[in-house]
């Protein structure tokens, strides 16, 4: 009897390990890198791609970045991991779309959902970026293979060295900072040369009618806001307006995204944004692409201003 139970023990000992062992190579946890393919016939650009995710239970988080064409984006993502069917689902990635020729393109909000092979080969993780239904006419799915980086034994490293910080956003030094107390705090770029000025943009604001396009919920006390020319360059420019106080003075739209990255009065259960017209460009009305991100979240919205009225989104906190 001693002597079949003393047997016994290295094979529960084994069994154990092989469990232990199973269960460490069914993570997703590591640097993924491969590329993705739109799923149109003849269509060669691709997308070359990295995910560096770590899993803990069913979550997961981390960084989803591609380099396409001759520009590198970088994006923080959060997702689930399903044990059962292995695959990974991770929703709301914004990818260029892939006629674009430059970052500032229009993005299709994908979802990815991938599903984890393991062989002492080698680990990959393949599926498809799927696009929204009302991109379903203009985004095309994208096909995606990813191998897992077995060198990369350093995630913590390689999460730090993208360009894309865990929920912290990373201002360049011509992009605006405010606060929800004071006027612009970086870029001199944007501000008021006098009070005098302030106050004549002050009282035409006041003169005009708020008009609120969209209310869009938010999951932070702070977003990044880009705003770009809705269609041709034609010269528009804009000042903008947190709870009725100038932030942003007279700024041109352009190709590249004007960003703010904005700090929200939590006292207030929904904080305004307005957009002021401060010409019509050469083809009227003023019109801009607003793109809120809250960290997970991105939002577009389509604003139209004119000499008579402001265009306002609300933000509420959830």
């Amino acid at each position: 009897m001693k002597l079949a139970q003393l047997m016994k023990k290295p094979a529960i000992l084994l069994a154990t390990l092989f469990i232990i062992a199973t269960a460490d190579a069914q993570s997703v946890t590591g640097s993924w890198y491969g590329r993705a393919d739109p799923d149109i016939e003849g269509r060669p650009n691709n997308y070359l791609t990295e995910l560096i995710i770590r899993q803990k239970g069913d979550d997961v988080e981390g960084v989803f970045a591609y380099y396409f064409k001759n520009f590198y984006k970088s994006f923080f993502v959060r997702g689930k991991y399903n044990k059962a069917s292995r695959q990974v689902i991770i929703k709301n990635i914004p990818v260029v779309h892939f006629r674009s020729t430059g970052p500032e393109g229009i993005d299709c909000s994908m979802e990815f959902i991938g599903t984890l092979m393991v062989s002492k080969a080698k680990s990959t993780l393949k599926g498809y970026f799927f696009r929204p239904e009302k991109y379903k006419y203009t985004c095309p799915d994208l096909r995606a293979s990813y191998t897992l980086d077995n060198n990369q034994t350093n995630l913590d490293s390689a999460l730090r060295n993208t360009i894309a910080t865990l929920k912290t956003w990373a201002p360049l030094p011509e992009d605006v900072v405010i606060s929800n107390t004071t006027s612009t705090e970086s870029n001199n770029n944007g501000h008021f040369s006098t009070v005098t000025e302030e106050s004549l943009l002050l009282d035409k604001y006041m003169s005009r009618k708020n008009i609120v396009q969209q209310e869009v919920t938010v999951g932070a006390d702070s977003v990044r806001i880009s705003f770009f020319d809705n269609g041709d360059i034609d010269g528009d420019s804009i000042s903008v307006f947190m709870n009725g106080k100038p932030i942003l003075f007279k700024q041109e739209l352009e190709m590249k995204a004007l960003n703010l990255y904005l700090k929200l009065d939590t006292t207030r259960a929904v904080n305004e944004i307005t957009m002021f017209a401060e010409n019509l460009g050469k083809y009227p009305p003023n019109t801009a692409l607003m793109v809120i991100f809250d960290g997970e979240k991105r939002t577009e919205v389509y604003l139209s201003s004119s000499l008579t009225q402001n265009a306002t989104v609300r933000l509420r906190r959830r």
